[in-house]
């Protein structure tokens, strides 16, 4: 409901600023004052809400081609009319007051030019975290104030002739206009003076980080190399890998292709090295690699695929019954490593080329820290974690995920059951590609809020509900704290079968259940849960009692999805690491 409020009154802001703007023009070409004066303050208000509360609804507008640049040339170009209607100051005043602000963006273009001249020689081509690179040679950089107002944000100084052209129409003399337009002409020279400067201090520099990092790969010679080229948002991807890398013992490197992703990836003591550019990074001397670990299946992977000499892995984001997880482009890869016998078993049903031969169970590395026992805390409450999995690549599939079918039912019986705590951790990726299971997510946090639970907890401790929507607590760290999960057909089942404890898995589009666990095999020791939630509180009274016919099959299932019982996956993990290493 918020966010339907938020959208609509997004809407109501366009719609006022768009009609501020077209009374401004009409009221300019006939001469009217006061009601240009009332349409501006519509307008600028509008624009003050659009760049703050409604930033989401603005795009609409740039969509529809009716940016801040049309929005500012036709805000000057009402100036203009206003002016010459109403105040008539003759031949010269018309050109001033024409061609002062024409003067400004012209002037906006040409820092506009300068700005990306400067920025190809700033912006670094390389960004490294725990790396000594020694001094680097530096380029000069403009002033924080120059490059904000650079370009064509440049004309924005020209609002102050609003105001200026309303005092011209009441003292009816073109001074105010010309001299505002003057003070802001000067403003926009005195900042392209500054850009300029720079960028010919500048001329013949270029950022040293690049020259430092192939020193680096030169004297530390990495062996291993986790690759990650996806953005921000799938950084998690990259994340669940980190610790398991850093434990081979190995000289290892994470390499990252995006700014964005660098910036939010996860603490870790490896050597971290971002490469944007692919002919930068294409040029890097990674000879000295001999394992390339991939956590995703991007096209930016083949900039590393290419380097002979490496033996290139597939090790994904997780195990899961989903079609991601026999993606057919695994076929580039020297090896695809799954966690037990269910991942094998998953490609040759899928019969999508990637040969058995090329097929290695190392467990599951990551899970060494979920336990497979209770949270041994005397007053620990039964605790629920529902953690649906996101809506999917495909807005087409209505049963990917059971947030959007089913996902406020299991909510409000979980809660409604009571003496028990809910934890919500939904998908990194929930909302972004559907605007219904973005809207369901925010009413689930409502209702969760409305119930007393915390939102973005810095830990799990306490007896509160909470929703946990940030990196920490991590999600096995909400394994340990948990009793029952309630997920989808994911990832996030086939990890928390480490733990032993019962699940539930939902069953939205309503599958005969011998069939949906035939489909599912990582669901054949799961509680089943069909779209109107009616198998819950009977799910709930067992689990809590302790009277648990599934505890058999998952401890059977766990050797099926994860490998042999009794067996170290980060050991597992390690040996295969050596024998690449050779």
């Amino acid at each position: 409901m918020f966010s339907r409020v938020r959208s609509q009154q997004g809407l109501v802001a366009v719609g006022a600023t768009l009609l501020g703007y077209a009374v401004m023009i009409l009221s300019g070409v006939l001469g009217l004052v006061v009601p240009y004066a009332v349409a501006a303050v519509v307008a600028l208000a509008g624009e003050a809400a659009l760049a703050t509360r409604y930033a989401g609804t603005a795009e609409l507008l740039d969509k529809a081609g009716l940016g801040e640049v049309f929005r500012r040339l036709v805000r000057d170009l009402s100036v203009v009319l206003l002016v010459v209607a109403a105040v008539r100051p003759g031949v010269g005043g018309d050109v001033a007051v024409l061609l002062l602000p024409a003067a400004l963006w012209t002037v906006a273009v040409a820092t506009s030019a300068v700005t990306k001249v400067i920025d190809g020689r700033v912006d670094p081509p390389a960004y490294t975290r725990n790396i000594d690179l020694g001094a680097l040679s530096r380029v000069p950089v403009p002033p924080a104030w120059a490059r904000r107002l650079a370009g064509l944000r440049l004309p924005l100084l020209n609002v102050l002739l609003v105001p200026a052209a309303v005092v011209a129409v009441a003292v009816d003399r073109v001074a105010p206009v010309v001299v505002t337009a003057a003070v802001t002409l000067v403003a926009g020279l005195v900042t392209a003076a500054v850009l300029a400067s720079t960028a010919l201090r500048g001329r013949g520099k270029a950022p040293g980080e690049l020259p430092a990092v192939h020193d680096w790969l030169a004297r530390e010679q990495p062996e291993v190399a986790l690759y990650f080229a996806g953005p921000a948002k799938d950084v998690y991807q990259a994340n669940m890998w980190l610790a398991p890398v850093e434990a081979t013992g190995r000289r290892a490197v994470v390499l990252l292709r995006a700014a964005d992703a660098f910036d939010e990836l996860a603490d870790t003591r490896l050597p971290v090295i971002c490469v944007p550019a692919g002919v930068d990074f294409m040029n890097l001397d990674l000879g000295s690699l001999r394992v390339a670990l991939y956590a995703a299946n991007v096209g930016a992977n083949i900039h590393l695929l290419r380097e002979p000499g490496v033996k290139h892995v597939f090790v994904g984001h997780g195990d899961s019954d989903k079609q991601a997880s026999v993606n057919p482009y695994s076929k580039v890869y020297d090896e695809v490593w799954v966690a037990g016998p269910a991942g094998r078993e998953r490609y040759a049903r899928a019969a999508v080329g990637v040969l058995d031969r090329d097929i290695v169970e190392v467990g599951r590395p990551q899970l060494a820290g979920v336990h497979t026992f209770g949270s041994g805390v005397a007053d620990h409450l039964f605790t629920v974690l529902y953690a649906p999995t996101w809506e999917g690549w495909l807005d087409d599939d209505p049963y990917h995920t059971s947030l959007v079918l089913m996902g406020e039912r299991i909510v409000s019986g979980l809660l409604a059951a009571g003496n028990l705590r809910v934890v919500y951790k939904p998908h990194p990726l929930t909302g972004t590609r559907s605007a219904k299971a973005r809207a369901v997510h925010e009413r689930i946090v409502a209702r969760i809020r409305a119930a007393g639970g915390q939102t973005d907890p810095t830990s799990l401790d306490g007896t509160a509900h909470l929703v946990v929507t940030g990196r920490t607590p991590a999600l096995f760290d909400c394994f340990n704290a948990t009793d029952l999960l309630v997920s989808d057909v994911s990832s996030v089942v086939s990890d928390f079968v480490q733990s032993e404890r019962p699940y539930v898995v939902a069953n939205p589009a309503g599958l005969p259940e011998d069939e949906f666990r035939r489909q599912f095999p990582t669901a054949r020791a799961a509680y089943l849960l069909s779209a109107d939630c009616g198998e819950l509180p009977k799910i709930l009274d067992v689990t809590r009692t302790g009277d648990d016919p599934m505890a058999e099959a998952r401890r059977e299932l766990k050797e099926y999805l994860l490998g042999p019982a009794g067996s170290n996956p980060m050991d597992r993990f390690r040996d295969e690491i050596g024998r690449l290493c050779g």
